[in-house]
């Protein structure tokens, strides 16, 4: 399978990337269907699925639940198979989301994160913005927090998961990579993602079938004629939707 390459990080990722909110969360969801969450049986036939198949990209977050510890569970053993994301700056607790953008909250997550997914190391770190992306940038001390993650080697790029052009603009001297949603009913991410691409940042796209209000081979396609996208990060349960846009995805 063809693998994309990530800005100038040296990181290659499949074109459909897994979003593993559904394996561990199922409260306050936006997607147009509520559901079960899957129990830890079908969690590892799934995971294993999704690598076998050749996606090679997982994305998760301490914000999605117990996603990241049934990573660790069902992946663990096959970590340098995949390249794992996560993020920092956002967990979910009682029903909630809580923000804390502060240097010990983002260290302690860190830390957290690398246990509960039971690794060494991130390929991939990301700002969890709550939609105050400069405000965030400019008045926490969440980039250093991150740059000194980087620098110990721990993970090899770190970025921002935003929402917001400016967000991009504020953040290109030090971000490595982007994940910002951009599909067929909101292209008003398109300028700030060929900035970024022409910075030689990486970009890869959330929420690109609109949390699954759109067509999957409408949205696939609109997605990858941009040739500044790396990777769509979809979230499914079911085998055969995410073999499916792959299959689209590598059509293209």
């Amino acid at each position: 399978m063809e693998q994309l390459p990530l800005g100038k990080t040296g990181i290659h990722l499949s074109p459909i990337g897994f979003g593993a909110f559904k394996i561990g969360r199922n409260e306050k969801i936006k997607y147009p269907s509520s559901y079960d969450l899957p129990d830890a049986k079908e969690v590892d036939q799934l995971l294993n699925a999704v690598v076998d198949m050749g996606i090679n990209y997982i994305d998760t977050a301490p914000a999605y639940g117990i996603s990241e510890e049934r990573i660790g569970h069902s992946l663990s053993h096959r970590r340098n198979e995949f390249v794992l994301s996560t993020k920092v700056g956002e967990d979910f607790e009682n029903g909630n989301s809580i923000y804390d953008f502060s240097s010990q909250s983002v260290q302690t997550s860190l830390e957290q994160s690398l246990k509960r997914l039971k690794t060494d190391h991130l390929d991939m770190v990301l700002i969890h913005s709550n939609g105050e992306d400069e405000k965030i940038l400019n008045e926490t001390d969440v980039v250093d927090a991150l740059v000194r993650f980087r620098d110990s080697g721990k993970t090899k790029a770190i970025g921002l998961s935003g929402t917001s052009p400016e967000g991009v603009e504020s953040s290109l001297e030090w971000a490595d990579l982007y994940m910002l949603e951009y599909h067929l009913q909101d292209r008003s991410m398109g300028p700030a993602i060929q900035k970024a691409h022409d910075a030689g940042k990486g970009i890869v796209i959330k929420k690109g079938l609109a949390s699954g209000y759109l067509n999957s081979e409408e949205a696939i396609e609109f997605i990858f004629r941009n040739q500044a996208i790396s990777s769509l990060v979809v979230g499914s349960l079911n085998v055969d939707h995410l073999k499916q846009n792959l299959e689209l995805a590598e059509q293209l």
